[in-house]
């Protein structure tokens, strides 16, 4: 029924292409801000395929004779999952980055052919890369006025209107004037005029404003535009608007009705614009230039100041951390206890994480869907539980669950890999196991000169997997917000790079990354160790110039069953064993009873 009904969905496009014009469509996982998580109304690439990770693009052709008619885009980490999920019979699956939808268009696009596309949904380097490559087939891209999927989306839900929440400045540490006053430093230097905010967490993080629009993450829709007397207008849809968020946002920033927000870039005519070529949509670009006004690439203003947490907010996520490691220390005491009895499935063991997080009283949503896999579902790299797929844990078998929460101090975001007793792991796994775990500790410890970037310290975490010819297939480690995106850039801990920060990124004091290695045996388990480390100055006894190091603010045991301790060095063990020691002090006054008895196990020296 499910692959009838995304049958019946593509053959409805193609007919909406037809009827347009066009001879074929792009349709992205993404909305007007170039967002990682969508709302519920920007889900078209789920709604028409089925597939829900979160990443990936689809290119579909009109004429569905072709012998290549349509073709789903994703990444290592979804290669397995969009395989359940997307039909292969209309489908061909092709993998990122050794292909891409510009590349497949300049391959099976029809002579001549107009493909169309949403320029409230694609950055401005994609059309011009899209465009290149179809011109060799002298086919042409062409902007949509109407999606053709929102055309026959007959009950597509409508964008939240909930109310944007007040941020207080005792959570964020800096007001929204002074963040709005180095910005206006900013544009004043660049000799710019103004600067278009589009990413909703930019935005609120400069006005200290929080929402629920995006499941798992706390932004609300809106867009922003800054000025250089420190002014700010937001765009707003009327509804969302309360008499606290005016209060809040006081007389510095005018607040406008979304509506307005094309018609106010229109009237940026002859101004000197800054816009973020990575988080705006080529919509903008196109509202701008055709007005006359003179646009200029630059990085979100506010993503390095954002991506270096103040004192305060370093706090708080330390604050939340210890709320977040004595849920998952009940969590994980209560999956050691019910585990090995052979009940536990994956959703309820999902469930219960969510249901121990929200006893602490200060939980707001999940930081994301968790991850919970179960033997070959944990090879499943993003893999997210359903009652068609959720596994029983059975003993004898190994349990990732990739988990966070968010509370207003901080967002957490942790991942442990469990063996489900009672019987002891295979030798293969606990290799396996500890090699990933080598992995962790080694970029953990590390002090690393100022300048250094991510893509720099990545081999540190693969070194001992590569050793055994091993590797996986995701970043190692990505940027955390403040009550904001588990996902933020531009920091990042990657083989990758890339333009406007990536790993090209330098990684400076105040930074929060994740540390996640892991390894992925396919059709039968998942590892992943995964803590978040703090960039923190490291005072070294004649050192010649500046360094740093990391603080691992996650607090949660990590499971001894797994390791091969005679793999581990002296170092590594001192590094376990005084972890765990911080872990027992810090969230064992959390704690009582046989939970506090099991931490107190899970706790002592190697």
């Amino acid at each position: 029924m499910l692959m009838n009904t995304h049958e019946a969905r593509l053959n409805a496009l193609r007919k909406e292409l037809i009827r347009q014009g066009l001879d074929g469509f792009v349709v992205p996982l993404s909305d007007e801000h170039m967002s990682e998580y969508v709302g519920a109304y920007a889900q078209r690439l789920e709604w028409l395929t089925g597939f829900n990770g979160s990443t990936g693009t689809a290119v579909i052709l009109s004429d569905a004779a072709l012998e290549s008619a349509a073709a789903i885009f994703i990444d290592g980490r979804y290669t397995l999952q969009v395989r359940d999920q997307v039909d292969a019979r209309f489908y061909s699956y092709e993998d990122v980055p050794q292909t891409s939808p510009a590349k497949w268009l300049g391959q099976h696009a029809p002579e001549g052919a107009r493909i169309g596309y949403d320029p409230w949904l694609h950055g401005r380097q994609w059309v011009t890369n899209t465009g290149m490559a179809l011109a060799d087939r002298k086919a042409e891209l062409v902007a949509v006025e109407t999606n053709p999927i929102d055309a026959i989306w007959t009950d597509r839900p409508a964008p939240s209107l909930a109310p944007a929440i007040v941020h207080e400045d005792l959570l964020s540490g800096q007001p929204s004037e002074a963040k709005r006053a180095a910005l206006a430093e900013w544009l004043k230097e660049k000799n710019l005029d103004a600067a278009v905010i589009s990413a909703l967490d930019s935005i609120a993080w400069l006005l200290n404003i929080r929402g629920s629009d995006i499941d798992r993450t706390p932004v609300t829709l809106a867009f922003a535009i800054a000025n250089t007397d420190g002014t700010a207008d937001l765009y707003i849809a009327e509804a969302k608007v309360t008499p606290e968020l005016r209060q809040h946002l006081g007389n510095s920033v005018r607040i406008l009705p979304d509506t307005e927000f094309v018609p106010a870039l229109e009237a940026l005519s002859k101004k000197r614009v800054a816009v973020d070529p990575e988080s705006s949509v080529t919509a903008i670009f196109s509202i701008l230039e055709n007005s006359g006004a003179e646009v200029v690439e630059e990085s979100d203003p506010t993503s390095l100041p954002r991506a270096q947490k103040n004192p305060v907010e370093q706090a708080g996520h330390r604050s939340a951390q210890v709320q977040d490691g004595a849920a998952m220390a009940r969590f994980l005491h209560w999956l050691s206890v019910e585990g090995p009895k052979g009940h536990v499935t994956e959703l309820s063991a999902s469930d219960k994480a969510h249901e121990f997080r929200r006893e602490t009283g200060d939980l707001r949503d999940l930081s994301f869907d968790t991850i919970s896999g179960s033997g070959p579902n944990g090879a499943i790299v993003h893999y997210r539980v359903s009652p068609e797929t959720s596994r029983t844990l059975a003993p004898g078998s190994v349990y990732l669950v990739d988990s966070g929460g968010q509370y207003p101090a901080g967002t957490t975001d942790i991942t442990r890999t469990v063996w489900i007793g009672p019987d002891a792991p295979p030798a293969e796994v606990k290799d396996r196991f500890t090699r990933v775990l080598k992995g962790n500790i080694a970029l953990s410890r590390i002090t690393f000169p100022k300048g250094t970037n991510g893509s720099q310290l990545d081999t540190l975490a693969r070194q001992f997997l590569w050793s055994a010819g091993l590797d996986y297939a995701h970043s190692t480690g990505h940027g955390v917000g403040s009550f904001l995106s588990v996902h933020e850039g531009p920091q990042r801990i990657s083989k990758k790079s890339g333009a406007f920060g990536g790993t090209e990124q330098e990684l400076l004091a105040g930074m929060i990354l994740s540390n996640e290695p892991g390894y992925y045996k396919e059709g039968a388990y998942g590892i992943r160790v995964e803590n978040l480390l703090l960039v923190e100055p490291r005072d070294i006894e004649g050192a010649e110039g500046e360094f740093l190091g990391f603080e691992v603010l996650t607090l949660v045991p990590i499971d001894r069953t797994l390791v091969e301790a005679s793999l581990l060095s002296p170092d590594e063990i001192a590094w376990w064993n005084a972890y765990h020691a911080t872990v027992l002090e810090t969230v064992g006054p959390r704690l009582d009873g046989a939970a506090l008895d099991w931490l107190k196990s899970q706790c002592t020296p190697l």
